[in-house]
């Protein structure tokens, strides 16, 4: 008996050792990897400069960005400018209009520019940290959408794609036409994420192909998400796929594609100021168009910001046009509780309370095959739930279209 108990005793312990040996030798390769994932992601930095949010901003060359890792683009000539701007001269004013009594756009600031700038011929790239690539499920997934999380409104092809995920939306659209970019002014605010995993944005979707796998969308505007920067601040952001968010494509800078200009604004930092419950409001510019001659697709960001482009051989559909553009809010509900998440979508108010306290999009605009803006018509609306997040649409001389959107997630009509 006591020579079996010995037996035993020294299986499990020579066990627990093996176990351990394997555990560690996994963690010393899950460190390796990420030391490696963050070595190819955070360029040599000519200029470093602190933010007081935490960010680290490094001035990287402008020829040395993420986007040249790709083969493709190993010997492209940065384009630095576009051929063509639909509003006219690159660095024209908003000629949209704007209702000065009772917006603030001013300059854009980001919270890192109280700090310093970044000298020429370098961009400002926000330095990935080893605790930013943790917090994703997996070195390969950090910095990606997950599948499928494109709002389809019904009239779409295949309607048992809404909702898929948890992602809720509060969106209008236009479809139907060829389109060759958007543009809409959109209101900042910060909204309360309530779990982790979860993440409120508010953007444009510029789409092309079906809603399966072949997806193309380029996006673009301002996401609160702690899962991906470790905090609760209000973040410009892009993202692209050309495979419905499968295998290509991500948010920002952290893998290559996008072609950074712009030297004075970083993706992924804090927008400062942000709009507040009945005080001043806030809101950027955004648009997104292509490029009639080389075909990339542009982004400019506020007035007079030409962020950079996303090479044309990145898409197969968008290689030719969008086929619907979407504008509005967009939540992931985690249920972790058996209930709605109270997480905000815009300022986290119904659109009915109106100015100073429902977020909105306003100077909605298309590109069309002429390459001018132009008003998008009639602008369809959609939401999963609109207990929950709503969407109402509107029109106004200094406001063009416009749309108040979002809502406070968990409450009596959306337990």
């Amino acid at each position: 008996m006591a020579s079996g108990l010995r037996l035993a005793f020294f299986f499990f312990f020579f066990l627990g050792l093996c176990c351990w040996g394997t555990s560690a030798s996994s963690s010393r390769q899950q460190k390796l990897k990420v030391k490696n994932h963050l070595k190819r992601l955070n360029k040599p930095a000519i200029k470093t400069i602190e933010s007081p949010d935490g960010d680290i901003i490094d001035c990287v060359h402008i020829r040395h960005q993420p986007a040249f890792d790709h083969p493709f683009l190993k010997d492209h000539k940065i384009q630095t400018r576009p051929s063509y701007h639909p509003g006219g001269g690159i660095y024209d004013e908003d000629k949209t209009g704007k209702a000065e009594s009772e917006v603030r756009n001013e300059r854009v600031t980001q919270l890192w520019h109280t700090n310093g700038k970044c000298p020429e011929d370098t961009i400002p790239i926000r330095r990935t940290k080893e605790e930013d690539v943790l917090r994703a499920s997996s070195i390969k997934r950090y910095g990606k959408k997950h599948h499928k999380t494109v709002p389809q409104p019904p009239r779409s092809a295949d309607p048992g794609l809404t909702n898929t995920g948890g992602h809720q939306h509060a969106i209008a659209f236009v479809d139907g036409e060829k389109y060759y970019g958007a543009k809409a002014t959109i209101n900042v605010w910060e909204p309360k994420v309530e779990d982790p995993n979860e993440f409120s944005l508010s953007q444009i979707w510029v789409l092309g192909g079906s809603f399966g796998g072949d997806l193309n969308s380029i996006e673009a505007g301002w996401q609160v998400s702690p899962d991906l920067y470790g905090d609760n601040n209000t973040r410009l952001f892009t993202y692209w796929t050309s495979d419905a968010y499968q295998a290509t494509g991500c948010y920002n800078l952290l893998c290559s594609g996008f072609i950074q200009i712009n030297g004075e604004i970083a993706m992924g930092a804090s927008i400062s100021p942000v709009s507040a419950y009945r005080n001043p409001q806030y809101d950027i510019s955004i648009l997104v168009w292509k490029d009639p001659s080389q075909g990339h697709w542009w982004m400019q960001f506020a007035d007079g910001y030409v962020m950079g482009y996303w090479p044309s051989f990145l898409f197969t559909y968008l290689g030719d046009s969008a086929s619907m553009i979407e504008w509005g809010g967009e939540i992931v509900n985690v249920g972790s509780q058996g209930q709605h998440t109270s997480t905000q979508m815009g300022s986290g108010h119904f659109p009915e309370e109106g100015f100073g306290k429902s977020s909105y999009f306003r100077n909605i605009q298309v590109v069309d095959g002429s390459n001018e803006l132009k008003s998008p018509g009639r602008l369809g609306t959609f939401t999963e739930r609109p207990g929950c997040y709503d969407v109402r649409t509107g029109t106004s001389g200094d406001w063009g279209h416009y749309f108040y959107y979002g809502g406070p997630g968990r409450n009596h009509k959306c337990p």
